[in-house]
């Protein structure tokens, strides 16, 4: 019998869990081809999530758990369950079902019958959703797709279906600077899209703050695209270019005109203008600069504090 995983990150989840809990039992009943497991990954919560997970565990031994030192961040989650993840077909799933467990036994058909690798998911609408998040969501990916060689679908989610030999190849990728969404797209396998529309969370908060989807975006510019970097270069040439034309402006008129002294409040501006562009570029470089040096570290992505089972792999 073939094995499935079923990876569920969570962080502060301990009313969602028990939800989450009673829709997938029914999920696995229409799937009795597979031996299903499901690893919940408690990413440093400070709730009873980690008592929920362990009372899962007791009462139903298919239900297994990772539990970290402390909050390493849901792309820390994904890779120790990847990492652990023992299924012959593995998938990746939110907890508070904005990932509809239901369409899970049509992800497996997917892949025993149509020959792909992965099944992804997309939302096809953002129903609920704050206008300005999806007015940010929809212009990060229009802009990450312009400037990377990696296409990251519009709405992608990381809810998918993964068989083996994909989720091998992801684990090959053991970067401490992570961003899922391009590296599931970064290793190829032939994947079919499944859009679904916005489902509201079952219980709790989301954790994902304006200030926290900004440095994720970030993680992915930065991790697939030098495009920053180039755009650096070129407004240096630029505004070097420039200065030559204003200083053979200046001399020209001085020496037509005189009165070098007038003009110094639009002097000024440029000074500042031209200042604020260094400092603009200075950081794009410093942000290349710190994920090289977060990564020659070589620190851990994750800390296993504790497990269902003592013999998992850190």
């Amino acid at each position: 019998m073939k094995k499935l995983t079923v990876i569920v990150p969570c962080f502060n989840e301990e009313e969602a869990l028990p939800i989450y809990y009673q829709e997938m039992s029914k999920v696995m009943a229409e799937m009795p081809e597979l031996e299903t497991e499901l690893l919940f990954v408690d990413d440093g919560s400070t709730d009873r999530t980690l008592r929920v997970m362990k009372d899962l565990h007791i009462l139903d031994a298919r239900c297994q758990y990772l539990s970290f030192s402390r909050n390493f961040g849901k792309e820390a989650a994904i890779y120790a369950g990847l990492r652990n993840a023992t299924g012959d077909y593995v998938a990746v799933m939110d907890v508070d079902l904005q990932d509809p467990p239901h369409m899970l036994p049509h992800m497996y058909k997917i892949l025993e019958q149509e020959g792909y690798d992965s099944v992804a998911t997309k939302r096809s609408t953002r129903t609920g959703e704050p206008r300005i998040r999806s007015f940010l969501s929809e212009s990060f990916y229009k802009f990450i797709n312009k400037i990377s060689k990696t296409e990251i679908v519009n709405g992608a989610r990381d809810y998918r279906l993964m068989k083996r030999n994909m989720v091998d190849a992801v684990l090959n990728m053991s970067e401490y600077n992570r961003f899922s969404k391009g590296i599931f797209e970064w290793v190829g396998f032939r994947t079919k899209w499944l859009e679904f529309e916005n489902v509201e969370r079952s219980a709790g908060t989301t954790k994902w703050s304006l200030r926290k989807l900004f440095f994720y975006s970030m993680e992915g510019i930065t991790g697939f695209s030098v495009a920053p970097l180039s755009l650096a270069s070129i407004m240096g040439v630029v505004f070097c270019l420039l200065s030559f034309i204003i200083i053979g402006f200046i001399v020209l008129r001085t020496l037509i005109w005189g009165d070098p002294v007038s003009g110094w409040p639009s002097l000024v501006c440029i000074v500042f203008f031209v200042g604020g562009i260094q400092l603009l570029c200075t950081g794009i470089v410093g942000q290349y600069l710190s994920k090289t040096y977060l990564e020659t570290k070589h620190r851990p992505i994750y800390i296993l504090k504790e497990s269902s089972e003592g013999d998992l792999e850190k």
